[in-house]
């Protein structure tokens, strides 16, 4: 059996590249949004004067810099730093899913019964911070959601406007959350297909061999074993592309609706 049916040609999953990009963009397209429901007012124009050519979140802070005191460019400022903070906050956490032993290359052919049986150990933890990510999560969701309130509540928001405002907000977390918990239970199933795929290997160590780079089996009923196993594996790792590939979609849409609405096309 080709041994480079092994993880080490796993596909990746982008779990953290969802949060880097898409929270930071798509806060800028939903908020700009409420735009032409705010009342006709001064300040409602002065937004939308303010926000005209800018593509890129980071911008918002210099168009506040030309009209501090403008309440929406605050809000939306601040909300923005909200979600930097939400990513931030993101990253640290989906980094401690994965033991660092997992992403190591591994000999398969010189590895000892106790370096599987770590793997395994490895794998079975991951698996498990993996399907306890969600909750952890959405308390990160909820944070940034309060923080947004309570700062639209100190600056007198309009009743309607901060309602709009968070309904915008509660949408993109809807969003985020949904896509995430997808990639979660992705990244679980990865976990658990991998660990099963190591257990074989534990099962017939001693009887296999590595030879040119496939895996030789002195029974068909191993053979069969290792297949099961290793297809598996295959059918999670097609299931997080298929993510990554969903990840990419929701984030060029997130884009274009951005510069759609700033550019009031």
């Amino acid at each position: 059996m080709p041994s480079n049916s092994n993880p080490k040609t796993r596909v990746r999953i982008a779990f953290l590249c969802l949060f880097v990009f898409l929270i930071v963009l798509s806060i800028g397209a939903y908020f700009v949004a409420g735009l032409g429901k705010l009342q006709d007012s001064v300040a409602a124009r002065e937004s939308e004067a303010a926000l005209q050519g800018i593509t890129d979140p980071g911008q918002i802070d210099e168009a506040l810099r030309q009209h501090p005191s403008n309440k929406f460019l605050q809000m939306l400022a601040m909300a923005t730093r909200a979600a930097n903070e939400t990513n931030a906050a993101t990253e640290k956490l989906a980094s401690e899913v994965e033991p660092a032993a997992i992403s190591r290359d591994i000999n398969f052919g010189a590895a000892s019964r106790s370096d599987l049986e770590a793997l395994r150990r490895d794998l079975k933890t991951a698996e498990a911070n993996a399907t306890a990510f969600m909750p952890r999560y959405t308390a990160l969701l909820k944070a940034e959601r309060d923080n947004v309130e309570k700062y639209a509540l100190s600056l007198h928001m309009d009743k309607d406007a901060l309602s709009r405002l968070l309904d915008s907000l509660d949408k993109r977390h809807a969003e985020i959350a949904a896509l995430t918990s997808r990639m979660s239970s992705a990244r679980a199933d990865y976990y658990r297909a991998y660990e099963g795929y190591v257990a074989v290997l534990v099962g017939e160590f001693g009887a296999y061999k590595v030879v040119d780079g496939q895996f030789i089996f002195p029974f068909q009923h191993a053979v069969n074993r290792y297949n099961v196993a290793a297809g598996a594996m295959t059918v999670a790792a097609t299931r997080v592309a298929e993510l990554e590939e969903e990840r990419k979609s929701l984030l060029k849409s997130q884009q274009e609706g951005w510069v759609q609405i700033v550019s009031g096309k």
